[in-house]
This record gives structure tokens, C-alpha cells and sequence, in this order.
């Protein structure tokens, strides 16, 4: 039986300051993190700024295919100098590379991914807000929820999905890589142009996604250059005895709430379906890499992908096959893997509408796709003011459409319809989930900021006054929930009286 499908999300922000030439992007990205987090210490009165994150368990490097990293790229260098904070809602807040990123708390469902999600978005807002304060007048700090620079740089909205360790990697491989090719005509953000090399926007005025042109391999380690189409880190943050944690890179940022929720539950639900043995059969397109692109640049969704049977299908067939077999696949084992039917029914029902809105018209989805949406603002723009497809004005909108600024951001005026309310995602900026271990987590930072040394999360360390500091580790992902510790946490009063509890 597949077992819960707990979720993450983690994304990079890009970043720009306006009003002064002189800037780096690095120092900006500490700049708006430092100053949520002080925002956050002086507006709850817990007198410490942020908890650092504990790099203890970071292992980038291991690869799941157990072959080392000979004859592979290099891994990822963990950056364990740059600002690194925690938050009360069991997220965590750093600087990676040159971006500001930020990583929901460990997610039960699909719609609580996307209530985090949005809460980040908030977090965002915020922290722009609390960094302009700190500049000189006339400067300012704007983030951007997307994953393109326009200039050949791209930046990652990365996913992550528990999985049983027992599942043989090739298998995963092939489900995911069918899945995350064709997943694009429902995830992809939209795109003004192209970045591919000798290829210009006359050619590709508009496309499906920002990602699809910036990956190489269709597996491989390595995540920023050379980059896989399904990503071997083979870094659990859990049990390693008992869980993979499949770690996505190949999707894009949405905007969109019904982009997000339908990213992460249909892809939650084939990865169910795969540990549960109903995908043996799935078909499996001949050049992945090769598809990737070219769906992205299918407006059609039709156009046929070569298969490895030598016969050919769209991407809209095989993610109608895909949902066809979600269907009997749910019948048959029930949805209790992605958190049972009130969190699965909403996701198959949503995945089944909006294959059906694209196989009648994609256009008629402009209110529930990013990149439907996008593409009526460039072409009522186009249309308004009689310019090309290569207008630089068209890029200017694109990137306008991610700006998470509340009164800047196209996408929040382009009519979206929510799933999640901002009230309930602004308790969630705070407030850790209740059905995973990030409530322990949450909970410990929220009620004893003082004896929290470090997080991440897989353990905690507290500095309780012992001669030593004391590790407390959370190597299962649906423990540590309000149900397992709640009571605990209410009755103790200090972190040393927490300890004992969990030691007694």
C-alpha cells in the first residue's frame, strides 16, 4: 500500500532593487530575510530575531541510484554561511545562492500545501515591506515569484514528495518522467519568448512554461547546472530505513492557487499510484528532454510526443490517461495516501475539470492557469497597441505578472479564482500545520524561543542549562502532529519540562 505523500515546496525568489545601480544580490536577499525576521521578534515580543537552521543532516551529495558521484556532476554545495532562519510555522527562510527561498513546513495534503504556499507569498510581502524601512529614501526591494531572469539565468520552484523506500528508483523514474513532461499544459506559468539559444522570440513568441529550456539530462544530481528532468538527491529527512524523499525540480512557480493545488495533488496522487503497482503499464515518451521543450512550445497541446513503443500521443492524451487511471486507481485503493477522501476528491474532481477545459479550449481556463492568464494580458496588450510578439514591452508584463508586491502583481488583478482565503493563510504565517511533525517544530520555536538552538527537519536542539545541548529527533514525518504531542506541549511550561516528558 502507498504510503502518506507528505509535501513540500520550496521557492526561489528572484530579486531586484530599484533606485540605485550599486547593489548585490546576495546581500539583498539577507537584507529582506533579516528583516522579517526582526519584524517577526519585535511584533510577537520573543526578543531573538531567528533560529538558525542546523545543517547536521545535509547531505546533497548522496544520489539515489547508490553509485556515488563519480562519472555524475558535481552536487550542490551546501551555502551553511548564508541567513538561515526557522519559522513558527515550521517553515524555513534562507538565502540560497542569490535568492531569498523559502520552504513550506512538511504539508499533509494538497490544499494545505498550497495554504503554505500562499502564506509565503504573504511572508514575502511583508518582508519587502520591513527591508524598504531599512533603506536609504528612494530605494526599494521587489521580489518575484518566478524562474527566469529573461537573460539565461533560471531560478527553481522546487517540490518534494515522500516515498517508500522500498519502490525501485528505475520505476519511479519512469512514471515521474511521463508525468512531469506532460503536467506542464496545467503547471506552467507561461513564458514571453524564448531562451534557447539561435532561436528567437519571433519564433517563440509565447510558450507554456519558464522552466521546460533550461534542462539538459532526464536524470541526473545536480540541480543547477546540467539540470535533470527527475533530480537523485537522495536526502530524506527521515527515516532512511523506510523513506525516499523525492525531490522535484522540474516545475514551475505559480501564481495561480489551482496551478499549485492540482502541481502537487496530481502529482501526489501518480506517485500513490505508483507505489500501489497500477503504472507498470504507463507509457514512456523516447526523448524526454526533447518533449520537455517541445510541449512548452505546443500552444496546441497536440502536437504527437514520440513514444518508446515507437507509436505516438499528445500531452493532453497521456495526462488523460494518467487521470483515467487516478479514477480506477481510487476505486480501488481508496485516497487514504493523499489524505483521504475529503483531501483526494477535490483533486481528482479538479484535475478531471481542467483536462477537460483544455481539450475543449484552453483559453476558457484563463481564470484557473497561469499561463492561459498571462497569454490574455500579452494579447490584449498586443491588441490594444497593435506591437509584435517580440515587443520588449511583452517581457516587461511577464515578468510584472510575478511581482509580489499586493498592489504591482498582474496576477492578482487577472481575475484568479483562490482556494484558500488570505485570513486563513495569514494565521498560516505563523501557525504550523496540525497533521505533520512541523507542529512540534512550530510549536517549540512559538513557546520556547529561548532554548531553541537550531532546527531542521529531521531534529531539534535545545539548550535546556544541561552541560550539553539535547537533540530531539523527528525522523517520522507524520509524527510530532497535534494529535501525538499536542496535550504535551500545552502542559509543559518550559522546554526542560518538555524533555522530560518526552524522555519519560
Amino acid at each position: 500500500m502507498a504510503i502518506p505523500k507528505v509535501i513540500g515546496i520550496e521557492t526561489e525568489l528572484g530579486i531586484m532593487m530599484h533606485g540605485t545601480d550599486d547593489w548585490n544580490p546576495v546581500s539583498a536577499s539577507s537584507l529582506v530575510i533579516n528583516a522579517y525576521a526582526q519584524l517577526f521578534a519585535d511584533t510577537h515580543e520573543v526578543g531573538q530575531a531567528a533560529v538558525s537552521w542546523d545543517f547536521e543532516s545535509e547531505a546533497p551529495g548522496a544520489d539515489a541510484r547508490a553509485v556515488g558521484e563519480y562519472g555524475f556532476a558535481y552536487p550542490p554545495e551546501v551555502e551553511t554561511q548564508m541567513v538561515n532562519t526557522v519559522l513558527t510555522n515550521g517553515a524555513r527562510y534562507y538565502v540560497d545562492h542569490a535568492h531569498p527561498e523559502i520552504s513550506t513546513p512538511e504539508c499533509a495534503t494538497a490544499l494545505s500545501a498550497l495554504l503554505y504556499d500562499r502564506a509565503g507569498e504573504l511572508i514575502a510581502a511583508d518582508s519587502m515591506a520591513a527591508a524598504d524601512r531599512r533603506l536609504a529614501p528612494g530605494q526599494r526591494v521587489v521580489l518575484y515569484k518566478d524562474n527566469s531572469d529573461r537573460k539565461g539565468n533560471a531560478y527553481g520552484c522546487h517540490e518534494n514528495y515522500l516515498l517508500d523506500r522500498l519502490t525501485p528508483f528505475p520505476d519511479i523514474v519512469a512514471a515521474a518522467t511521463t508525468h512531469f513532461v506532460t503536467r506542464q499544459i496545467y503547471t506552467g506559468s507561461g513564458k514571453v519568448g524564448t531562451e534557447l539559444p539561435g532561436v528567437s522570440s519571433a519564433d517563440i513568441p509565447y510558450q507554456i512554461t519558464q522552466r521546460a529550456e533550461h534542462f539538459e539530462e532526464e536524470v541526473g544530481l545536480e540541480t543547477t547546472l546540467k539540470r535533470p528532468i527527475v533530480n537523485t538527491r537522495d536526502e530524506p529527512h527521515a527515516d532512511a530505513s523506510k523513506y525516499r524523499r523525492l525531490h522535484v525540480i522540474v516545475g514551475d512557480a505559480t501564481m495561480s492557487q489551482v496551478a499549485t493545488f492540482l502541481k502537487v495533488g496530481a502529482t501526489s496522487v501518480v506517485f500513490a499510484m505508483l507505489e500501489d503497482g497500477v503504472l507498470r503499464d504507463l507509457p514512456r515518451i523516447s526523448d524526454p528532454v526533447r518533449a520537455l521543450i517541445q510541449v512548452s512550445h505546443d500552444l496546441s497541446l497536440r502536437q504527437p510526443l514520440r513514444l518508446s513503443t515507437g507509436k505516438t500521443a499528445s500531452a493532453l492524451d497521456l495526462q488523460i490517461d494518467l487521470y483515467e487511471r487516478a479514477l480506477r486507481w481510487s476505486d480501488e485503493f481508496g485516497l487514504d495516501s493523499i489524505g483521504g477522501a475529503d483531501a483526494g476528491q477535490p483533486v481528482l474532481a479538479k484535475w478531471g475539470e481542467i483536462l477537460a477545459g483544455l481539450a475543449h479550449d484552453p483559453m476558457t481556463l484563463a481564470d484557473q492557469l497561469d499561463w492561459v492568464a498571462k497569454r490574455r494580458i500579452v494579447q490584449g496588450f498586443q491588441a490594444r497597441h497593435d506591437c509584435a510578439g517580440d515587443d520588449p514591452r511583452l517581457r516587461l508584463l511577464d515578468l510584472q505578472y510575478h511581482d509580489l508586491r499586493p498592489g504591482k502583481s498582474l496576477a492578482a488583478r487577472a481575475g484568479l479564482q483562490t482556494l484558500v482565503d488570505d485570513a486563513e493563510a495569514r494565521r498560516a504565517c505563523t501557525e504550523p500545520p496540525i497533521d505533520t511533525r512541523a507542529y512540534f517544530r512550530g510549536r517549540c520555536l512559538a513557546k520556547y524561543p529561548r532554548a531553541v538552538v537550531s532546527a531542521n527537519w529531521d531534529s531539534m536542539v535545545f539548550d535546556i542549562g544541561d552541560d550539553s545541548l539535547r537533540r530531539v529527533p523527528m525522523l517520522e514525518p507524520t509524527r510530532g502532529t497535534a494529535a501525538h504531542v499536542g496535550t504535551m506541549l500545552d502542559e509543559s511550561s518550559t522546554a526542560s519540562e518538555l524533555l522530560g516528558k518526552l524522555g519519560a
